[in-house]
């Protein structure tokens, strides 16, 4: 059994697992991350890896994949930005070998999700998949004739900053009207807290799930008022729901891929986020009285996709 070792580094937490060739985590270790100190992330890899290698003989694990978030350089080695990581131009593959003596590659941590729902997850089987990540903002990773689309410079699929709306919303990057201003999870709980605080009496549900604070209206209580049929909440869905089916109809125009994968937080809702994105998916693609529908499906590997992926791209 061919064994590799996958890293998932994120804001708050360093997960790291042992994963066979069928995409089983067979073992998993956590720490926290030092997010403001490039040296110290490194080292927490390292530690990471070195626990998991103590358990398994020598030879057993033939390398090793790291998926961070940010932009990682084509050569796959360094991480040239990321954003809510200290790590700049950071040579993180060949700290990290200072320490194992193993093969490692580095990749961006959605196109790593990506690839570990493509292979192992809701996108299985099929060779044209885009999947779309909706956490604090959204992630993409796009697979292309069974193949990672990085780009030429190991930054493609940045999906979440494709401008959607000109001159909307300001987003993070400095530009305005990103798609991840009006589709990510930030974007629901931003309507779940406008709502309250402007039509309390309609939201009065969610206000009680948050204890009548309606900056306390988080991700969690949106859906836990969703699934209850609270139609405040379902509202919010739709709205979210809307703009991610009409961001996905402007990448099908572009790419034009066999299945989307939703992941992310979001995505949890299943169905009651899924229905609004196909219905307004259906509403804006181009050709769509005369062309094939891409399938749009929930992500099935949840967390774990990350290191299933990183650690199949270090088989590739």
């Amino acid at each position: 059994m061919r064994l590799t070792i996958g890293v998932d580094i994120g804001g708050t937490k360093v997960a790291a697992g042992v994963v066979d060739t069928d995409g089983r985590i067979l073992e998993k270790v956590k720490h926290s991350t030092p997010a403001k100190n490039s040296d110290a992330i490194a080292d927490v890899v390292g530690d990471a890896i070195e626990e998991l290698l103590a358990h398994h003989p020598q030879g057993a694990v033939d390398g090793v994949g790291v998926g961070t978030a940010g932009f990682v350089h084509q050569d796959r080695a360094t991480v040239v930005f990321a954003p809510n990581l200290a790590l700049r131009d950071e040579p993180l593959k060949e700290r990290i070998q200072r320490r194992i003596d193993l093969p490692v590659v580095i990749e961006n941590d959605a196109n790593a999700a990506a690839w570990g729902e493509a292979r192992f997850g809701a996108g299985r089987g099929a060779e044209h998949v885009t999947c779309v990540t909706l956490g604090t903002g959204i992630g993409g990773g796009v697979i292309v004739d069974g193949a990672l689309l990085r780009g030429r410079y190991g930054v493609a699929a940045e999906v979440g900053h494709y401008r959607l709306v000109p001159d909307g919303r300001r987003c993070g990057c400095g530009n305005r009207g990103c798609w991840e201003q009006y589709a990510s999870g930030r974007a629901l709980v931003a309507e779940a807290q406008d709502l309250a605080k402007t039509e309390p009496k309609r939201a009065e549900r969610l206000l009680k799930l948050a204890e009548g604070d309606p900056e306390r209206i988080q991700g969690q209580e949106i859906t836990q008022a969703a699934v209850e049929g609270d139609a405040a909440a379902l509202e919010c869905f739709r709205i979210v729901g809307g703009w991610v089916g009409q961001g996905l109809a402007d990448l099908a125009a572009i790419l034009d891929p066999e299945r989307f994968v939703i992941g992310g937080g979001v995505s949890e809702a299943g169905e009651i986020l899924l229905g609004p994105v196909r219905e307004s998916f259906a509403r804006y693609v181009t050709g769509r009285t005369v062309r094939a529908f891409a399938d749009i499906r929930a992500a099935e590997l949840g967390s774990q996709a990350g290191i299933v992926g990183a650690a199949d791209l270090a088989r590739v």
